[in-house]
């Protein structure tokens, strides 16, 4: 199957501040044989990997990560933003543009020599991703693979992740509308 995603993605300008251009999954989920084409892509990339659990990041990673662990026969790990989970957790905190922001995961949703894919829908600057990567190894579990619908190399987000595959649909390479 083909498609051109590039045209499913909603640009927004000047969005969440003037001079950035905002790309929004949204236009994916409006249209099915959008969504299909992503879900089938990554049934594809992943359906012998060996991956032990699929972590999704909150909210958007849950979309895309749902339909694949139920396809791989997959427990999902949910990457929750802080006080979302009940019971023990691990915790990581991590630097926003203004300020911080803290991820969690349930212990009990981790094993040790888990082979983790880790699953979110855009990947920009990586700080969200790179807490997590750092959440799992810490409970003794290894993220080997990252995967995104879409990806902004230009912030650089691979540098923080050598020796972890990244996978991107669809890369755009200037998000300044100026």
């Amino acid at each position: 199957m083909s498609y051109d995603l590039d045209s499913a993605v909603k640009k927004i300008p000047d969005f969440p501040k003037e001079g950035i251009l905002f790309y929004d999954i949204t236009g994916i989920l409006m249209k099915p044989e959008a969504f299909s084409f992503v879900i089938e892509k990554m049934v594809d990339l992943y359906k012998d990997s060996g991956f032990t659990s699929v972590a999704c990041v909150e909210s958007r990673g849950f979309i895309f990560g749902a339909p694949l662990a139920k396809e791989l026969g997959l427990p999902i790990v949910l990457v929750r933003k802080a006080g979302k989970l009940p019971g023990d957790i691990y915790k990581r905190s991590y630097k926003l543009e203004y300020g911080e922001a803290i991820i969690e995961v349930q212990k009990s949703d981790i094993n040790k020599g888990d082979k983790v894919l880790l699953i979110d829908d855009l990947l920009a600057t990586g700080g969200t991703l790179d807490a997590a990567v750092h959440m799992f190894n810490e409970a003794g579990a290894q993220v080997t693979d990252i995967f995104a619908v879409i990806g902004l190399p230009f912030l650089n987000f691979k540098e923080k992740f050598k020796g972890i595959n990244v996978t991107t649909l669809i890369d755009y390479h200037n998000e300044n509308i100026n």
